[in-house]
């Protein structure tokens, strides 16, 4: 989200919400003749859906929301500069983990890049400790094909705390699972970085996410391990999360909607920023498929796309797809609110049809070919 800084999921304990997804998967796994999806209102009776505290997750996040406060008081009264510099710059390369990697790369599949940028990115979002990429994926690709419905994992319009955190507070609703299954994931299951960073994820995400975040401030300029582990380790990460969470929940609740009126996602300048270029969210699910993730040419608010296209320059990263502006056009004049381009007749568009990105079976043939695609690769 996924964010959301990062990515737009974040949970603790897989078992706790992910295992009936992993169960119903096994039964209902997409094949090349499965029919296409179309993301319907969701049709399950909300009285028969009855909230399931996990309680060793509210457990955690209460005591990471804690260990932050503490943090933030150690950085004034003990704490070392180096160390607040080493914990953002932590925070950041988690932050591009998700954005560039998990985020653009394989949830929307936006741009391709090559194993030396694929493997630096799947260690990146390991340190931001937001689920394996295969978990995250999913989660993303389910939340874009059925937004605003029980099926989206994090439903704005079960309020705010619910989809900020709330969400990672409860069980999944049954429609989460059930449709969640029907959205097709099978790339991963044939790329070996994402499968290997999800079998050895036990080992990878304690080192890169706690112990050497905690160890080098220790090693290197003598910090104490108190003041290492909460500022460098619970505090970075909890601020991670929470800048992740205000994608899922504040930019689907105020802001902007200059593309489409008829969805909750927004534009939202200030999550832009902090967030790394994920808070133009109203394009970004209008066009998931931009590896921009916005409409905007400049890097002013959007540090993801500018480390996106160095890595192109370099030549690492190719295939970097975005929407010709005479798309952008017809439709903010269709759908939009009218505060980018002046509204023509409203169609009473909905969110049905809605695609997770490039390779989406629902994805329009005239979409495809009238895509930008910036240094084709093979």
């Amino acid at each position: 989200m996924a964010p959301n800084l990062l990515g737009s999921t974040a949970t603790l304990f897989l078992e706790a919400t992910q295992e009936d997804v992993r169960q119903s998967k096994k039964s209902t796994e997409p094949t090349p003749s499965t029919p296409k999806t179309v993301a319907k209102k969701s049709e399950s009776n909300e009285t028969t859906y009855e909230w399931k505290i996990v309680w060793h997750n509210v457990i955690a996040f209460l005591y990471l929301h804690l260990g932050a406060l503490y943090g933030i008081y150690l950085f004034f009264v003990s704490a070392k500069l180096l160390t607040f510099v080493w914990t953002m710059t932590v925070a950041s390369t988690g932050a591009v983990g998700i954005t560039a990697g998990a985020h653009r790369l394989w949830a929307h599949r936006a741009y391709k890049a090559k194993w030396p940028l694929r493997v630096l990115l799947m260690i990146c979002q390991t340190m931001a400790f937001q689920n394996h990429l295969s978990e995250w994926v999913r989660d993303h690709r389910v939340h874009h094909k059925f937004t605003d419905t029980n099926a989206d994992p994090h439903n704005a319009k079960r309020g705010f705390f619910f989809s900020h955190i709330g969400w990672l507070l409860v069980r999944k609703h049954p429609d989460v699972i059930t449709k969640g299954a029907t959205v097709d994931v099978s790339d991963l299951e044939k790329d070996p970085v994402v499968v290997w960073q999800r079998r050895l994820y036990v080992i990878l995400m304690p080192v890169f996410c706690f112990l050497i975040p905690t160890w080098v401030p220790c090693h290197f300029w003598g910090e104490t391990a108190m003041n290492s582990w909460y500022c460098a380790a619970v505090f970075r990460y909890t601020l991670s999360l929470n800048l992740t969470w205000l994608v899922n929940s504040a930019a689907h609740i105020w802001g902007m909607k200059p593309y489409d009126d008829s969805i909750s996602p927004t534009d939202d300048f200030l999550i832009a920023v902090g967030a790394f270029g994920e808070g133009w969210h109203n394009y970004h699910h209008v066009f998931p498929w931009d590896y921009k993730a916005a409409e905007l040419g400049n890097y002013r608010a959007n540090f993801s796309t500018a480390l996106i296209d160095f890595f192109a320059w370099v030549g690492w990263a190719y295939d970097l797809k975005s929407v010709p502006i005479e798309m952008v056009n017809k439709r903010a004049a269709r759908t939009g609110d009218g505060s980018r381009t002046r509204q023509n007749e409203h169609y009473g568009h909905s969110h049905e049809g809605a695609i997770w990105g490039w390779g989406d079976a629902d994805m329009h043939s005239e979409d495809i070919a009238d895509a930008h695609i910036e240094r084709k690769g093979v």
